[in-house]
């Protein structure tokens, strides 16, 4: 059962509000560790130079999308062990079952609220304290 501030956590969303919103829902749920990034690419290199637990990565992105960059961090073994959930806007089995294939641990279907994502995220990680 971790404590919520002991998990760094990285948001990575090419909408600076959506980032807002998930960083706010985040530090709500008690997490104190937050780094950005605008694409997957910029997200790639945040995480190689500090890993992070925990990425909540929107699928539709520029440069890299959700799904690249999920596939770099299964396929890097410094951070295989990294948890990723996918923020995206359409719940369509196809891309689901793609992000299940390379290895995503959890998504969230955009709008969502701060109960929800705290719910995903123990899925992962188990009760937060």
């Amino acid at each position: 059962m971790p404590a919520a501030s002991s998990i760094r956590a990285l948001v990575v969303d090419d909408q600076l509000t959506m980032r807002a919103l998930v960083r706010a829902g985040l530090q709500q749920i008690g997490m104190t560790d937050i780094r950005e990034a605008a694409d997957g690419e910029a997200g790639l290199r945040v995480l190689l130079e500090k890993p992070a637990h925990l990425v909540v990565t929107d699928f539709n992105m520029p440069k890299l999308d959700g799904l690249g960059l999920l596939r770099a961090i299964r396929s890097h073994p410094p951070l295989r062990t990294t948890a990723v959930i996918m923020l995206t806007g359409r719940a369509d089995a196809e891309l689901v079952q793609r992000a299940v294939q390379y290895g995503v641990n959890n998504y969230l279907v955009k709008p969502f609220t701060v109960a929800t994502l705290k719910e995903k995220i123990e899925a992962v990680f188990g009760q937060l304290t």
